[in-house]
């Protein structure tokens, strides 16, 4: 068999997981077999079956995945946003298989993980970017803290007996204030996640837009928002009402003070994701979340 042994993959997997930890052993073997070299972190190699041609790296920032032709993560979509950080600082593309619930960011199931080595030996996978985020907060008039999010950036309420009263901003114009739990400022990828459970609205990925969607709000006017992915979105955190705290795709988070600004616009760098399916996303919608279409007859020939 010619060998690959120039070809690495970088495995990431939720390895708290028993069921990540056999389909970690399972793809690993079958990238070993046929001539692919693989990379893990030492800490996630500690915990998995593997054989000593696996490469472990002490390093968990993401230069760990350099010269990595793909980054393939196994596990829920928390584990899966954790490949996202990866992906977008490295460049490197990440195919996700969802071991968790839903899983919109994930391309293959547990069930299909021979079918997810065969293709990604023969590279018989296409990259798609999705869109970002980048997220300024300001206080006092200075910036003292920046992110960026593939789904959402949220502004949320800290006190459970007490509003978070806010003004929302498009394009550096007003347009309402209200008390809320928080707001959802998401990209397409998100609206499925977090803005979809507070009732935004689901976007194809494929349509460039910003999403403001409030949470639990207290106002006549407190409906989501589609926007130009050139536009950029301001939460303004009332001086009067008591902090907030900003979250960052569930993952990363910072207190923002009374009188915070957080601003939201399109990220410069994209996150890129290896797909191995053509279906439209209407199917997958329809699959991930059990749709029911019985009697669909389709269109008339």
């Amino acid at each position: 068999m010619t060998t690959n042994a120039a070809r690495t993959v970088f495995l990431l997997a939720h390895t708290g997981r028993p069921a990540a930890i056999r389909s970690a052993e399972l793809v690993v073997q079958g990238l070993l077999r046929n001539g692919l070299g693989v990379r893990v972190s030492a800490t996630e190699a500690a915990d998995l079956p593997l054989p000593d041609t696996v490469e472990t790296v002490t390093d968990t920032s993401p230069s760990a995945v350099d010269g990595c032709e793909l980054l393939i993560v196994l596990g829920g979509d928390g584990t899966l946003l954790r490949g996202a950080e990866f992906s977008r600082a490295s460049g490197v593309p990440m195919l996700g298989v969802n071991l968790g619930r839903v899983g919109f960011l994930a391309e293959a199931e547990r069930d299909d993980l021979d079918k997810v080595v065969s293709r990604v030996v023969t590279r018989d996978y296409e990259v798609e970017e999705r869109m970002t985020i980048d997220v300024l907060v300001h206080s006092n008039g200075d910036v003292v803290h920046t992110d960026w999010a593939l789904n959402e950036a949220a502004v949320q309420k800290v006190s459970p007996e007490r509003m978070l009263e806010v003004v929302l901003e498009i394009d550096g114009r007003p347009v309402t204030g209200f008390g809320c739990d928080g707001i959802v400022c998401a990209t397409p990828t998100g609206s499925t996640a977090y803005a979809f459970s507070a009732g935004g609205p689901v976007v194809w990925p494929e349509v460039e837009a910003l999403l403001m969607v409030p949470i639990s709000a207290h106002a006549l006017f407190a409906k989501p928002l589609v926007t130009s992915p050139t536009s950029v979105l301001a939460v303004e955190v009332q001086p009067h009402t008591p902090h907030g705290v900003l979250w960052c795709d569930g993952r990363r988070t910072v207190e923002l003070p009374a009188g915070a600004r957080v601003e939201v616009r399109r990220g410069a760098v994209p996150v890129r994701l290896a797909r191995l399916h053509q279906a439209s996303f209407t199917d997958r919608l329809v699959a991930k979340f059990a749709l029911p279409v019985s009697g669909w007859r389709g269109a008339p020939h």
